[in-house]
């Protein structure tokens, strides 16, 4: 039986940012409120001033179960559809790779994807944004900037992932090794030091406050206090896998993909019930969650059910919540995949059905992220779940297809018409969505 921490390592953040953007930044990275950021620009490297365009993006906010944007008449609903794509900071800082960044935006907006979640942050090593605890590299700062300013550009919201539970990156691991560096007594050699010791968590804290600026429950509660303590206008979620642990129901923890998983050090609702926490958020690996020689139809079966469960709890356990489906992928090259292009494509409709069938009855289920679109000539990095959408007409064609679906939903109207309905296109591929009156 595989157990969970023997997939891929880079792929789990500790704590990520719903990071909305409203305008262009200037060089030194700032999360701000949407005053502040209305009237910000962004200077290249070759001192060009890029300018908003002026029409102002409405903060995200959550109401109940949903994720909403406007205010008073015009508020809406969002659902997300959208990707992951990690790495785009390091590549923004070498001019002869940056125009990757544009290059996947570019992509991602023409099917309809909307939100990116990426990494801010790479500790120590190559490459590093934080070279050393509070000691940054300026240079990779502004290619953060140049990612926020392009993902503005194609009006692409951002998640931004503050630190990895993996060593991928650099991660808890290594704010446990610069405390140890520094000479701090009494740390073993298990990086959960990053949860309990005082000195690490203050190393965090200040990286949290200058990305703001520029696990353990009671660890989780504390982090998302000072969050909102510097910053409480954007949203915050913890970044767990959504493992039902010792606190959850047995019928819950049944659900989970194998025996290690409750094992793991997270809780799904426990977690999510600290205050500061705005959303749920969720993964769905069953390639290398379920025991191996698991056929790709159990595991595209169990893909449903872990959706669904987690919905439900956020709907009811966790009191009307919205949770965000952050990671979901299969690989289709590893030794020993069980899926190919096209039963991958099967994988994805069906993670896919699932968030409809809640977003049609006005459910807690706020979208889902793929794990992750590359654009050409970045394959070298692939770890298997890598989808290159100009080369993968298929899979592209369902993400459109999904994304024209949630166009209705995500339609300004009042809030007393319960869901968006005046920008349905009868002439469009796929539209098959049913009017809030059919619902």
């Amino acid at each position: 039986m595989a157990t969970c921490k023997e997939r891929t390592r880079r792929k789990a953040s500790l704590l990520h940012l719903f990071f909305f953007i409203l305008g262009a930044l200037t060089a030194v990275f700032l999360l701000v409120s949407s005053e502040r950021w209305r009237r910000a620009h962004l200077t290249t490297d070759d001192d060009d001033e890029v300018v908003d365009g002026g029409e102002e993006w409405g903060m995200v906010r959550t109401r109940g179960a949903q994720f909403v944007v406007g205010d008073g008449a015009s508020i809406s609903p969002l659902y997300v559809n959208g990707f992951n794509t990690y790495w785009l900071m390091v590549l923004a800082v070498d001019p002869s790779t940056r125009g990757k960044v544009t290059e996947v935006f570019q992509q991602a907006a023409a099917v309809g994807l909307t939100v990116c979640r990426t990494w801010a942050f790479n500790d120590g090593g190559w490459r590093a944004l934080q070279k050393s605890p509070s000691v940054y590299d300026e240079e990779v700062f502004k290619a953060l900037d140049f990612v926020v300013g392009e993902a503005r550009k194609h009006r692409i919201r951002l998640i931004l992932s503050l630190s990895n539970n993996w060593d991928d990156y650099g991660g808890k691991g290594q704010y446990v090794r610069w405390a140890k560096a520094a000479g701090v007594a009494n740390l073993t050699s298990d990086d959960d030091a990053f949860f309990y010791d005082e000195t690490v968590k203050g190393y965090f804290k200040d990286h949290l406050t200058a990305m703001m600026t520029r696990g353990e429950h009671a660890w989780i509660r504390e982090m998302a206090f000072h969050v909102k303590s510097v910053d409480p206008a954007h949203l915050l979620s913890v970044g767990s896998e959504g493992f039902y642990g010792p606190s959850s129901p047995p019928a819950r923890r049944r659900a989970n993909p194998n025996a290690d998983a409750a094992h793991t050090g997270t809780d799904f609702i426990r977690n999510h019930r600290i205050l500061g926490v705005d959303f749920a958020s969720v993964h769905v690996y069953p390639d290398t969650w379920l025991p191996a020689g698991a056929t790709n139809e159990a595991q595209v079966t169990f893909a449903t059910s872990w959706v669904e469960a987690h919905i439900e709890d956020a709907e009811g356990a966790l009191g009307g919540m919205p949770v965000l489906f952050a990671e979901f992928g299969v690989s289709t090259t590893k030794a020993g995949a069980a899926f190919n292009a096209t039963t991958r494509d099967a994988f994805i409709e069906a993670v896919y059905g699932s968030m409809l069938r809640s977003t049609r009855r006005g459910g807690s289920g706020a979208g889902a992220l793929l794990w992750q679109v590359f654009p050409e000539g970045t394959e070298y990095m692939d770890d298997g779940y890598a989808v290159v959408l100009p080369r993968a007409a298929a899979t592209a064609r369902i993400v459109a297809a999904h994304s024209r679906r949630l166009q209705p939903f995500n339609s300004r109207c009042a809030w007393s018409c319960r869901w968006g309905c005046n920008k349905w296109d009868p002439q469009g591929d796929d539209a098959d969505v049913s009017f809030h009156h059919e619902l």
